[in-house]
């Protein structure tokens, strides 16, 4: 079996060469050759960003110092910041997963991408720009904010691809419009990346720059952005199974769910040398969605990230996620794509104040009515809804912020 082969050689390699990965195994008392199927490989212990923030700054390091040609660090704004070595083969590896997704999100090198996520430490700009420059397509490196120059560039040097988080998108969406750009931009499509969206958002966006949307996945311990992404059919993100080993575990159990069921994705890297990682917990929310896509495509798919365990709350003994918000106001008619539930504690009692955007000309009294009875009939408890129009909610160049927890600050 393959896989089982590519597992067995990333513990070898690691047994070898990774002073990070050594310690552990000899504390564990594991040893490569001791792993001879995948029920050996599914003992072995997990890798988590705790673990990566211990290590800082190069404790991952598994090669040389002379054979590290770039660092990146995550994005996150908590804690000791986790720091990634990446060797040459790590570099061209990446660029051409990321060439791989523009591929299958329908792009040639006649197309003009137009950059807006951050450079420097952040992997997310120089990954869009080394897969368009694989690719041979025009890379236009923009980097974040500065609207009216992002507008002004779109338009003059007729960019054909947005590449963007999902809540810049959004901005440069409501810019176009309030601007009557429409008829001078030509973008086709939008490769959106670095948060969770729902459809709500999505719809917004497509239909006001008039472009097809590809959601992109990724995360800066593995590589960075471009480790899968939908394709035409836009049923699943395609991942690609011969640089990256994936499993979706129940995140209480780190068993294995059913097929098709939801759960924590973790994930092993076969070929990264600078920081190779064995059994990652990105603590993202997703499934595997069995069988072949349409598209004909031999890799494997996964679902859309639905949200994090770390972005969940618990109020009243009831879970809340993003996503179930996304999903429950995408049903509900007159409601936009923007949110804010904020959770704080008053008169001893917790609550969710759900703030939302709603389209002009809505009764907003029905409308806040109708989303605190779907959410107590969906989720399981009641919120205070607040209505408002469509610009009132904050805007971000960067991540939207969807819950906030003020209970313990």
């Amino acid at each position: 079996m393959e896989t089982l082969k590519n597992l067995q050689a990333l513990v070898k390699r690691l047994e070898e060469k990774s002073p990070f990965y050594q310690q552990r195994f000899k504390a564990a008392g594991i040893v490569a050759d001791d792993i001879n199927t995948m029920a050996d490989f599914e003992q072995l212990p997990f890798t988590d960003k705790g673990d990566l923030r211990n290590a800082y700054p190069l404790g991952l390091q598994a090669v040389p110092d002379s054979e590290v040609v770039r660092i990146h660090s995550s994005s996150g704004t908590t804690g000791q910041p986790v720091i990634i070595p990446y060797t040459a083969s790590d570099v061209a590896d990446w660029a051409e997963m990321f060439a791989r997704c523009y591929h299958y999100a329908g792009m040639t090198e006649d197309d003009r991408i137009q950059i807006t996520p951050g450079y420097g430490l952040w992997t997310a700009g120089i990954g869009f720009q080394a897969g368009a420059e694989k690719m041979g397509a025009m890379a236009i490196p923009m980097g974040p904010g500065n609207t009216q120059k992002q507008l002004q560039m779109m338009v003059d040097l007729k960019a054909t691809v947005l590449a963007s988080t999902s809540s810049y998108a959004l901005l440069l969406a409501e810019e176009v419009a309030n601007q009557n750009l429409g008829d001078q931009i030509h973008l086709k499509r939008g490769v959106i990346g670095s948060e969770r969206w729902g459809d709500k958002m999505r719809s917004r966006i497509a239909e006001e720059l008039g472009i097809e949307l590809f959601d992109i996945y990724g995360l800066t311990e593995i590589y960075g952005p471009g480790i899968s992404i939908d394709c035409s059919e836009h049923d699943g993100l395609h991942y690609w199974s011969d640089y990256l080993y994936f499993e979706i575990l129940d995140q209480e159990t780190l068993k294995p769910v059913p097929e098709g069921e939801y759960g924590e994705l973790v994930i092993t890297t076969f070929r990264k040398e600078g920081a190779p990682l064995l059994r990652y917990r990105t603590h993202d929310i997703t499934r595997f969605i069995p069988g072949p896509c349409a598209c004909g495509s031999v890799f494997p798919r996964h679902d859309r990230i639905i949200g994090r365990t770390d972005d969940m709350v618990k109020v009243k003994g009831v879970n809340i996620y993003p996503g179930q918000i996304d999903e429950l106001l995408k049903t509900v008619a007159g409601v936009s794509s923007e949110y804010l539930a904020t959770v704080d504690h008053q008169d001893g009692k917790d609550r969710v104040v759900l703030a939302f955007e709603v389209l002009n000309g809505i009764d907003q009294k029905a409308i806040e009515e109708e989303v605190k009875r779907q959410f107590k009939s969906r989720v399981g408890l009641s919120v205070i809804p607040q209505a408002s129009s469509i610009g009132s909610l904050p805007r971000s160049e960067k991540k939207s912020i969807r819950i906030i927890d003020r209970r313990f600050s």
